[in-house]
């Protein structure tokens, strides 16, 4: 691998570039008119501007990041997370030009973006999955019949959604039949794909997720994350390991995210997510993330391994580095995804110009930033501005430390979801861990001025 080129944005673009550097691997950053300054493009090697402002005219038009790759003769291509990243068809794309895709294959991005071949996959491989249909759903009276067997309160859910996207909760058998005309009429329009299929509805449910990493021919897991505490079912607060997991839990998930990723000869980094109900105690398979998760970052303070370091090195035909017996967890860490976003304001977007923007140098504390002083926040994208990760050798040493760096960053010219992070640290469920995915809507409803 030569020159690697980056088809994403903001701060994964930035975390990618920082570690080809570090491999001496050149970097090739596409942008779009409204990312023609952005902090990505100034540290890639080269940047190119791929088309205007909106997603299906940049980053999300396959043609034009592959015509980058040819006019940089860039020999790889790391996708980030969203956008291209979990496209089969792109990635195919960019092994049929003779170039490194940096991902697993096109036909395991394929089998674990469908959702329900997802779970029919985890089955096969011994997985416990939440109670639900086999598969997709053919008819409203088929989805009757499944809905009594299963019980309510139920979810639909896209075959081919993710990231929270193209679910709707039903409360009783009298929703049904419109809430599954209104979940088909949503997957069609954001996905393509009207297909959908029943779970059961969890009310205490943890969202917890294992780290693997794969070579195609030996997989590794490196830890479990907790990542409910979530807003629209967006992640908000990311940990690990998970805590107030009992052992038994916590072994079942890791060995069960091994096996469901040595059955699809998995390559590079990924995320097996699980929802782990208290009640029953035992966790249950929801889907696979075939790429790198924004919150990659507090495995890689627990572990000390850089996972961008080995998508690069595994793409590139490496064996992996580590065996399971190798991988020694150290202390806990936690990180807040910085939004532009004004939490007092029901969340409203808080797009422009960056005009301080300082972090405190807190021991223990790393910042994984897409933006810096003096630049604009486009209103346009994800709102994500930076990432704040601390790493103690306790949990309750870890949430002082988010505390005290949260107070001392500082960010002004656009309003951010920092006042609303001290406020989550200092609730008595998160730091009890007793928190689950319905808790951060809970608390601002409560909490709502």
């Amino acid at each position: 691998m030569r020159k690697l080129l980056i088809a994403n944005r903001g701060e994964i673009a930035v975390r990618v570039i920082r570690s080809a550097h570090k491999l001496g691997i050149a970097t090739v950053a596409v942008v779009s008119e409204a990312d023609r300054e952005s902090l990505a493009a100034r540290l890639a090697d080269e940047a190119v501007v791929i088309g205007p402002a909106p997603v299906a005219s940049s980053y999300l038009d396959a043609e034009a990041v592959l015509r980058a790759a040819d006019e940089t003769n860039a020999d790889a291509v790391h996708p980030g997370y969203g956008f291209l990243s979990e496209n089969a068809e792109f990635a195919r794309s960019v092994i049929r030009s003779g170039r490194i895709w940096v991902g697993p294959s096109p036909e395991t991005i394929e089998l674990m973006g469908d959702k329900a071949r997802a779970i029919a996959a985890a089955r096969a491989a011994g997985v416990s999955v939440v109670p639900g249909t086999d598969g997709p759903l053919t008819d409203t009276d088929e989805a009757c019949v499944e809905a009594a067997k299963i019980g309510f309160p139920l979810l639909i859910k896209a075959s081919a959604g993710g990231g929270g996207r193209g679910i709707r909760l039903v409360e009783n058998g009298d929703e049904l039949a419109a809430t599954l005309a209104t979940a088909r009429a949503e997957a069609r329009a954001s996905f393509g794909d009207d297909t959908v299929y029943l779970e059961a509805y969890l009310r205490r449910a943890r969202h917890i997720e294992v780290q693997i990493l794969g070579d195609g021919a030996r997989c590794i897991h490196l830890g479990d994350r907790d990542c409910s505490m979530q807003r629209r079912s967006q992640k908000v607060l990311e940990e690990a390991p998970a805590p107030n997991l009992p052992e038994e839990v916590r072994r079942e998930v890791r060995a069960a995210a091994i096996r469901l990723a040595e059955a699809t000869r998995y390559i590079g980094a990924g995320t097996v997510e699980f929802l782990y109900d208290p009640d029953r105690s035992a966790a249950y398979f929801i889907e696979m993330n075939t790429r790198l998760q924004v919150e990659h970052p507090v495995t890689e303070q627990i572990t000390g391994i850089d996972l961008v370091e080995q998508q690069l090195r595994v793409a590139q035909g490496e064996p992996l580095a580590f065996r399971q017996e190798d991988i020694q967890f150290s202390g806990h860490a936690i990180e807040c995804r910085i939004n532009a976003e004004d939490p007092d304001r029901q969340f409203f977007p808080s797009p422009g110009l960056i005009t301080v923007m300082r972090w405190p140098d807190e021991p223990g504390s790393r910042v994984d930033a897409g933006y810096d002083e003096g630049l604009a926040v486009p209103p346009f994208y994800d709102s994500l501005v930076a990432k704040v990760i601390v790493h103690a050798t306790t949990r309750a040493q870890a949430i002082e430390t988010m505390e005290r760096t949260l107070a001392d960053s500082r960010i002004e010219g656009i309003a951010t979801t920092i006042p609303l992070h001290r406020r989550l640290l200092d609730a008595p469920e998160f730091i009890d861990s007793e928190h689950t995915t319905t808790f951060v809507e809970a608390y601002l409803s409560r909490t709502a001025r």
